[in-house]
């Protein structure tokens, strides 16, 4: 008896599970078709309005047009080189003797 009364219950939450989540998929697929008007903002000029975001601008409002990651390719030797000579120039490395191996 006690089985049953589990296979009704576990049924009865599998049931509210899938109608939630069918109605969550209506939602979301209706919101998707609709269609938002962006707010007017008279004072800005067309320019800027596709880039507002204030990492792009210069000190005087214009458009950066320069990257900010230029990545090329190293040796390995080359970016070990780079690291010894960064942790030989911190301050904590002329505290410490330098061991050799």
């Amino acid at each position: 008896m006690l089985h049953l009364l589990y296979v009704v219950a576990f049924t009865i939450l599998a049931l509210l599970a899938v109608s939630n989540l069918i109605r969550s998929l209506m939602t979301l697929g209706i919101e998707s078709q609709r269609v938002y008007a962006p707010p007017a903002q008279p004072y800005r000029s067309s320019r800027l309005q596709s880039t507002s975001h204030p990492e792009l601008l210069d000190d005087t409002g214009n458009l950066i047009n320069e990257p900010y990651l230029v990545m090329r390719s190293i040796s390995v030797e080359d970016a070990r080189e780079q690291l010894d000579a960064l942790y030989n120039a911190s301050p904590s490395s002329a505290e410490k003797p330098q061991e050799e191996a």
